[in-house]
């Protein structure tokens, strides 16, 4: 079973990258361009990417105009993203539990299920909550998680990956709860085989909805895949929200 913080190490490493190497540069690009249309941002408006990883979508956010700022924890992927820094762009080693800053952004985004992966709820809401003390009265927060009513019965069990020479073996299960994925590696330089395994929780829309009301964030809009097709339960691979921090009540 995956330690209490699996990620720290896996994230972090270089044969996570390798092994994801082939996310596509021009899908990720044109679900940007999808979202910002759907959004209509001001220009110049402030951007946070919660575990933006080397920094993909914040660059394309970057390159439309808009002031962007990029965290994550690795401090090799926020190295690897710190080449490409400019006067509106800029990129952060920060724990997403950890508060950031208050009411400094408009926008703030969660792509690629980089959420989910904590022990308690406690945890997880608390990433929420450091996403709406960083937005401004009524700005926005998108969350981009897997859908598992989708993903379960298409669960592929286990399957071999070769890269270079660099062998994975990975092994998927649920237990109705989190998705687990076991992933072995083999390399010439490494004296002896690795093993990491994420484990990412199983959320509904419902479950975002009242996670999302307690930090005060209301869903305004509901999508199933990068398209930004809606929410279909069983035949969306994504659950893509986004939502809205409630303006403060006056006296």
């Amino acid at each position: 079973m995956p330690t209490s913080e699996w990620f720290r190490e896996w994230f972090d490493s270089p044969y996570y990258h390798k092994l994801y190497f082939e996310r596509n540069e021009k899908e990720a690009a044109d679900f940007i361009g999808r979202l910002l249309t759907l959004l209509q941002p001001s220009p110049g408006s402030a951007m946070l990417d919660i575990a933006c990883g080397k920094g993909r979508h914040a660059h394309f956010l970057a390159r439309k105009g808009y002031d962007v700022t990029g965290i994550d924890l690795a401090p090799d992927s926020i190295a690897f993203a710190r080449r490409f820094e400019n006067e509106h762009l800029h990129f952060f080693v920060h724990d997403m539990h950890q508060l950031l800053c208050a009411r400094c952004f408009d926008y703030a985004f969660n792509f690629f299920t980089s959420f989910g992966y904590f022990d308690t709820q406690r945890e997880n809401r608390n990433v929420l909550r450091m996403a709406a003390v960083a937005l401004r009265p009524r700005g926005i927060f998108v969350l981009d998680y897997l859908n598992a009513r989708h993903i379960v019965p298409r669960l592929v069990p286990a399957e071999t990956k070769t890269i270079g020479h660099t062998v994975y073996t990975i092994t998927r299960w649920c237990d109705g709860r989190h998705f687990y994925k076991r992933i072995g590696i083999e390399d010439p330089e490494l004296k002896e085989p690795r093993e990491y395994t994420e484990k990412v929780a199983v959320f509904t829309p419902d479950d975002f909805k009242d996670m999302l009301a307690s930090v005060g964030l209301q869903i305004r809009g509901l999508y199933g895949d990068y398209e930004l097709d809606p929410y279909e339960p069983d035949r969306s691979p994504r659950i893509i929200l986004v939502a809205e921090k409630s303006t403060p009540k006056t006296a």
